[in-house]
């Protein structure tokens, strides 16, 4: 189990109660009941992850347009620096590719899955 700072449970806890339409639709039409567990707005370190499978080591982010600003890019590089320092590796999804190409997006995530699940294994 990765290690979090407690005070961010409140706020995963919200976050799960209010997803983003986007995160809605791939938790409810693909994540929920993908054969390897993943968990929703997972505190991770300082940060909550939108997803996380534990056995890929895998997070997933979805960006809006908010992340795309200079400022918010600088912080997302940030953020996945620290996770990948954890042994962890950061799939950042934009919200338009849920829009146009979801299934494109499940493949991606599902071919991450089984090649990190793969590379735990040795």
């Amino acid at each position: 189990m990765k290690e979090y700072n407690k005070a961010n449970i409140p706020l995963s806890k919200t976050l799960r109660k209010n997803m983003t339409p986007w995160e809605r639709k791939l938790w409810y039409d693909f994540l929920r009941n993908y054969p390897v567990r993943f968990q929703r707005q997972k505190a991770i370190g300082n940060y909550i992850a939108d997803f996380y499978c534990a056995k890929a080591k895998l997070i997933v982010e979805l960006d809006g347009g908010g992340h795309y600003t200079e400022q918010q890019t600088e912080k997302d590089k940030r953020r996945t620096e620290e996770l990948e320092e954890m042994k962890l590796t950061v799939l950042r999804i934009c919200n338009l590719d849920i829009d146009r190409n979801f299934s494109a997006v499940c493949e991606h995530i599902d071919l991450a899955v089984k090649t990190l699940s793969l590379s735990q294994l040795r």
